[in-house]
């Protein structure tokens, strides 16, 4: 059973956790932007534009907070741990600039130590970004960029609420391929109502024209509580039609593989080996795959979630709240839990079986490899050695093979 404990606590079985991990084991940072400067309509996450705020938060109090908490996260993992990735997302972390996102990766550095060969994202805006930022960014030791694209076509652009233009969003990957950056995604979302076959397919094609070598593509999901779920509720747009997201699905599938990239996970693509096949190594987002290997990662900022030997908690979320906490020296803690092993055992047959590499058959239980069998049976998995791998139609079916597994 899943232990929960009150909010800006973590316990003494919490803490004892944090010693006992193998300090040779990967460990990321995420660290939380939450401004923007307006909120997208489909977009839930923990975010604030400077009208929400008013005088309560600013960049400069949050970054103060930001290391604070760095070196609360360091005094907590004794021996201090070498960091292999780090991921700054948001939020508009690139509203920060190159100058400030430089002193947020400083505030890294003056609390760990960077693992040699490191991996350095950060998320952007392309309409927040320049030449010069670029630049700046890769001076200041970051070697991927990610960027929100979203779609070619201006009318889907206006059905999410986007601001940019969509050329500005490939301009953004020729710069910073300029500035020197060898990794550079492009994120897309599809299945948006009113986009069409066509749509989607010059939106891949602007993506191909660019130096990409990592494509991330979302189905548009409907969350509770966002401008866009108003509008459904309303009846002024659609929901996404499950059908079409899966037909759009197969189409990129098909025209980025064709194209020379292959899927690692179930939304995103990297450039493949010519030879092989698989992914390139250093193409593929090593943070993101983290997640899915269930890592240990602390998450730095407002309403972060952080995950480190087994144990997992998320941040308060508003900015002055969070900067309030760590300002009287308490960790910023809004809640806490340690995981079973069921648990633990339920998240990675969920996050494992959607990469790749598949699900190892020797974490599964004998009932659990029997129903695994009778998928791969129905033509949703296969096995790979001693995994068990989506196969292109159980990857448009994920959840349920995962539910059946586990059921």
């Amino acid at each position: 059973m899943t232990t929960r404990h009150a909010p800006e606590v973590l316990s003494s079985d919490a803490l004892a956790a944090f010693a006992s991990v193998d300090a040779d084991q990967p460990f990321g940072l995420y660290l939380h932007v939450p401004f923007c400067a307006t909120r997208c309509g489909y977009c839930d996450f923990n975010t604030y534009t400077a009208g929400e705020l008013g005088s309560s938060s600013s960049p400069e109090s949050w970054l103060e907070a930001v290391r604070r908490e760095l070196d609360q996260a360091a005094s907590l993992l004794s021996p201090v741990r070498p960091v292999s990735t780090v991921f700054v997302g948001g939020g508009t972390p690139s509203l920060l600039g190159g100058d400030g996102l430089a002193d947020l990766l400083g505030a890294v550095r003056n609390s760990f130590d960077l693992a040699a060969g490191a991996e350095v994202t950060t998320e952007s805006n392309p309409e927040s970004t320049s030449p010069e930022f670029f630049t700046r960014l890769r001076e200041a030791g970051y070697t991927r960029i990610s960027l929100g694209m979203q779609s070619a076509a201006t009318h889907v652009l206006s059905v999410l609420d986007r601001k940019h233009t969509p050329g500005r969003a490939l301009d953004a990957a020729r710069e910073a391929s300029a500035a020197g950056f060898d990794h550079v995604n492009l994120d897309l979302i599809y299945g948006t109502p009113g986009e069409s076959d066509d749509d989607l397919a010059a939106s891949i094609d602007a993506v191909l024209s660019v130096p990409i070598d990592h494509v991330s593509a979302y189905a548009l999901i409907v969350e509770d509580g966002t401008a866009f779920a108003r509008k459904v509720r309303r009846g002024e747009v659609p929901m996404p039609d499950d059908d079409v997201l899966a037909a759009r699905y197969e189409m990129l599938d098909a025209r980025l593989s064709a194209a020379g990239l292959t899927w690692y996970e179930v939304s995103n693509w990297a450039t493949a080996d010519s030879e092989s096949g698989l992914p390139l190594p250093d193409s593929v987002c090593r943070h993101n795959e983290a997640y899915w290997r269930s890592d240990d990662w602390w998450g730095i900022g407002p309403g972060a979630h952080s995950h480190v030997g087994g144990v997992r908690w998320w941040n308060q979320k508003h900015p002055a709240t969070y900067s309030s906490s760590l300002a009287g020296g308490a960790l910023p803690v809004a809640g806490s839990e340690i995981l079973s092993a069921e648990d633990a055992h339920t998240e990675s047959v969920m996050l494992r079986l959607r990469m790749r590499e598949g699900l190892p058959a020797g974490i599964l239980d004998d009932a659990e490899r029997a129903r695994a069998d009778v998928a791969v049976a129905g033509g949703l998995l296969r096995r790979d050695r001693d995994a068990y791998v989506l196969t292109d139609r159980g990857r448009l079916l994920a959840d349920g093979v995962v539910r059946d597994i586990l059921v």
